[in-house]
């Protein structure tokens, strides 16, 4: 498997289906924070996003952001906000934090699953650490400068349209 080639794609972690995560094994959901449940120009998860973090609790599977964002507080508030557990300063894509999350949950690699907004961070960590991986579109187009160059490298390689 190529370690930039995510295991799904879809268009927002909402479209992803909990009912068939479940059927495919999967016991834990990790997910980024920053463009993956929050817009990164509003700073808070909207309210579709709420509704299917409950259908994941609701199916029995468990939840772990796993965030590069270095603002603690925003992201502990954020994940206080979904009521799951977290881990921040990732250092995606190494697979440290990845690893570190599902010792946390109690699951192992292969009844995981990773979504997130970003090829060279979230889904390569994802796929360092043995988790399934799920590509979606970022649900805002303000992004840090290095990450708008992140973005041309995941056109040029296909993972963009």
């Amino acid at each position: 498997m190529s370690l930039v080639r995510p295991w799904r794609r879809e268009r927002a972690i909402t479209d992803v289906d909990v009912d068939e995560l479940a059927a495919s094994g999967v016991r834990c959901v990790l997910f980024d924070r920053d463009n993956t449940v929050v817009p990164r120009d509003i700073g808070v998860a909207p309210e579709s996003v709420m509704d299917w973090i409950c259908r994941v609790r609701e199916a029995g599977i468990a939840l772990c952001m796993v965030s590069n964002n270095f603002h603690s507080q925003q992201v502990e508030a954020s994940a206080a906000e979904l009521g799951c557990a977290v881990v921040h300063h990732a250092m995606k894509p190494a697979p440290f934090a990845v690893r570190r999350a599902l010792a946390i949950v109690g699951v192992d690699a292969s009844e995981a699953v990773l979504i997130g907004d970003q090829v060279f961070t979230d889904v390569m960590a994802g796929n360092l650490a043995g988790v399934r991986t799920i590509l979606v579109e970022p649900q805002s187009t303000s992004d840090l400068w290095y990450t708008h160059i992140f973005r041309v490298f995941e056109r040029a390689i296909g993972a963009r349209r």
